[in-house]
């Protein structure tokens, strides 16, 4: 299965508490910080609400 590397570009200062529970969901904690994620629709369904503070890259 494919996987992501998720990258938090912008602070998430001033943003929703839901957008902020994303960003801990995913294992985000701070700025510049990757992760490697599976790839599957409730992973893309986050990344999608917190599209503008991440950068997404696919890994094979």
């Amino acid at each position: 299965m494919a996987k992501l590397k998720i990258t938090q570009v912008r602070s998430k200062n001033g943003e929703t508490k839901r957008q902020i529970a994303n960003l801990q969901t995913l294992g985000i904690r701070r700025m510049h910080q990757s992760v490697i994620v599976e790839d599957t629709p409730i992973t893309r369904g986050m990344v999608e609400k917190v599209h503008h503070l991440v950068t997404v890259e696919q890994i094979d």
